[in-house]
C-alpha cells in the first residue's frame, strides 16, 4: 500500500518542519537524529479517580484547596520504575559524503569542505548532494556514535527501544542505573515501526510494566523517562494530546502525541500512564528548530508487543499488505463521490495481482471501515492494514456508486512486494540492481515530476555509480520512464551501459551504469 511513502531518506520537497528521531550524537558530539519531513497487556484504568476516592498509584489526591483536584505524583513511579530505562550508546560505520554529510539521511551532519572544489563554485552545491564529479572523492565509511533509551521487558535482558537508535550500528553498549554496563545483542529491527529488541546477558533485572494504549484517553497524564542530551533517566511529563496521529513519513504506526518533552537521547525511552503502565514507546518530535517545541509522538506499546514476540521469535517482523495507493478525501472529492462527509480512503490504483485487486477493489473506491473501524483519514488505512498479520483476512467497507458495498480481502506480505520489485530488476539480466515502484500522483506533485519511479532498494552495478536509495529515477537512455517493465526492458536490450537520469534534492543528473 502507497500513500506519501517515501522513504525517510528522501531528497526532495523539504518543508519547513522537521521530524526528529530523538536519538542523540554524531561523530562523538551532538544532537542528531534529524529527518526532514514533505521517522502482557494489563488494562490501564480510563480515568483518574474523583478527589474523595481512593489515589491510584502514582496519584495524588490532596489538592483539596484547588477545589479537589486531581494531580499526578509521578515520584514513586519514576523511584520504582526508572530503574529499568537504561541509557544506550552505539557505535558503528555510515556511508558519508565527501564533505561529511551523513548519506543516511537520520543523523545531523558534520559539515566540511570538499578538497577539490571551491565552495563558492555554483556547482559545487550540486555536486555535494551526489557525492562528487567524476574525479572528486564519493561517499565513504565514516565512524558514528550516538545514544539514545531504552526499557526493560523481562528480567533476563530483554530490552525495547527504537529502530533508529541501534541503526547501522555495530557495538551497542547499555548501560544501567546502577552504573552496570553490557554489551548488547541486536536480536532484530523493524524500521517500518521503528521497533529493535536487544539483549544483554544479565538476570534479574528491573522491568516495567507493560499497559494498553487503547485505553489511554486524551487528556489523561503521562510521563517520560530517558536519557535526552546524554542526562540519564531524566523525567518529563504532559497530557495525551492526540491517539492514532499518522505522520507523513510514517505509514505503520498510530502514534500518540503529547505534549511531553523529548529531545535526541529520548528515542527508545518509556511513555508511562498515571498508573506505572508502559503506554508506549518516545520515538519522534515535531519541530521547526530540530528541539522539543511542544509536539512529541509515542509507538503505542501494544504494537511495540507485538513486534517484539516476532522479534524474539524469528529475528524479524512481517507487516500485511493490501496493494493499493490512496489520498485523503476532501470536501471537493467527497461532494462528488457523493458522500456525507470528507473521511475514508480514495483508492487512486490497484495493484494488478495484488490482495486489493482479488478482494475487488477499484480505483475510485473511497475505503470507510476495516473490520469495523472507521477510516477517518487515509493514513488510518496503512496504519491498520501494517498491523495485521500477512494471510488475515479483513471486512472492507467500501463507498462505491453513490452507496456502502462490503468486500473480504485476505492480506498479502509486505516484504513479497520489495523482493518482487527487485526480481523484476533483475530480469534485465541481473545487471541494475535497483528495487523500484512508481510514484504516487501526490508524490509526482511533491517532486514536481510526471511519472517516474522510487528507489526503493540499491545495489550492485547501481549502486557502485553512486545511485541510493530515496533517489527518483525519471528517464533511462533519454526516454521518461513510467513503469518497472519498461526499465526491464531498456536494460534488457542495452549494451554495456544505461544512463540513467536521476533526481536528488529536486536536481537531476545523469548516471551511466555499466551492466557489460
Amino acid at each position: 500500500m502507497n500513500r506519501n511513502t517515501l522513504p525517510t531518506t528522501h531528497r526532495f520537497a523539504p518543508t519547513t518542519l522537521v521530524v526528529a528521531l530523538a536519538a542523540a550524537g554524531l561523530l562523538g558530539a551532538g544532537a542528531g537524529a534529524f529527518i526532514v519531513g514533505s521517522h502482557a497487556h494489563a488494562a490501564a484504568p480510563t480515568s483518574l479517580p474523583a478527589a474523595s476516592g481512593t489515589p491510584a498509584p502514582g496519584v495524588n489526591a490532596a489538592n483539596g484547596a484547588n477545589g479537589g483536584v486531581v494531580t499526578p505524583d509521578f515520584t514513586q513511579i519514576a523511584q520504582r520504575y526508572g530503574p529499568a530505562v537504561v541509557n544506550i550508546t552505539v557505535s558503528g560505520m555510515r556511508k558519508v559524503a565527501a564533505d561529511g554529510d551523513d548519506e543516511g539521511g537520520d543523523e545531523a551532519p558534520s559539515r566540511g569542505r570538499m578538497p577539490q572544489l571551491d565552495p563558492n563554485n555554483p556547482l559545487f552545491e550540486f555536486f555535494r548532494h551526489f557525492g562528487g564529479p567524476q574525479g572528486l572523492p564519493g561517499p565513504r565509511d565514516m565512524p558514528v556514535r550516538g545514544q539514545g533509551s531504552g526499557f526493560i521487558v523481562s528480567a533476563d535482558g530483554v530490552i525495547l527501544t527504537n529502530a533508529h537508535v541501534v541503526r547501522d550500528a555495530k557495538d551497542v553498549r547499555v548501560k544501567l542505573t546502577d552504573r552496570r554496563e553490557f554489551d548488547a545483542k541486536v536480536l532484530g529491527s523493524d524500521p517500518k515501526t521503528d521497533i529493535a529488541v536487544l539483549k544483554i546477558d544479565a538476570k534479574n533485572l528491573p522491568t516495567a510494566p507493560l499497559g494498553s494504549a487503547r485505553d489511554l484517553q486524551v487528556g489523561q497524564w503521562v510521563l517520560a523517562i530517558g536519557s535526552p542530551f546524554g542526562f540519564e533517566n531524566s523525567v518529563t511529563a504532559g497530557v495525551v494530546s492526540a491517539k492514532g496521529r499518522s505522520l507523513p513519513d510514517d505509514s505503520f504506526v498510530p502514534f500518540i502525541q503529547t505534549d511531553v518533552a523529548v529531545n535526541p537521547g529520548n528515542s527508545g525511552g518509556p511513555l508511562f500512564n498515571a498508573q506505572g503502565q508502559v503506554v508506549g514507546i518516545n520515538s519522534q518530535i515535531f519541530s521547526r528548530s530540530g528541539g522539543y517545541q511542544g509536539l512529541s509522538f509515542a509507538i503505542p506499546i501494544d504494537l511495540a508487543v507485538r513486534i517484539k514476540d516476532q522479534i524474539v521469535a524469528t529475528g524479524h517482523a512481517n507487516h500485511a499488505r493490501l496493494g493499493v495507493a490512496i489520498q485523503e478525501v476532501n470536501q471537493a472529492l467527497a461532494d462528488s463521490f457523493k458522500l456525507d462527509r470528507p473521511e475514508g480512503a480514495l483508492v487512486s490504483n490497484v495493484e494488478p495481482g495484488s490482495p486489493a485487486e482479488k478482494a475487488g477493489l477499484r480505483t475510485g473506491d473511497v475505503i470507510r471501515k476495516v473490520d469495523g473501524q472507521p477510516i477517518r483519514g487515509a493514513g488510518d488505512l496503512p496504519a491498520l492494514i501494517g498491523q495485521s498479520a500477512p494471510g488475515e483476512r479483513v471486512a472492507l467497507e467500501v463507498w462505491r456508486d453513490g452507496r456502502a458495498q462490503e468486500l473480504e480481502a485476505r492480506l498479502g506480505n509486505a516484504s513479497d512486494k520489495a523482493q518482487k520489485l527487485a526480481s523484476q530488476d533483475a530480469a534485465g539480466k541481473g545487471k541494475l540492481g535497483l528495487a523500484l515502484r512508481p510514484l504516487q500522483p501526490q508524490e509526482q506533485r511533491q517532486a514536481k515530476v510526471e511519472g517516474g519511479l522510487l528507489v526503493e532498494q540499491a545495489s550492485g552495478a547501481a549502486a557502485l555509480a553512486g545511485v541510493q536509495p530515496g533517489d527518483l529515477l525519471i528517464g533511462i537512455d533519454g526516454k521518461p520512464v513510467q513503469s518497472v517493465e519498461q526499465v526491464r526492458e531498456v536494460v534488457a536490450k542495452s549494451g554495456k551501459s544505461v544512463a540513467l537520469l536521476i533526481q536528488r534534492d529536486g536536481n537531476k543528473i545523469f548516471m551511466p551504469v555499466r551492466i557489460g
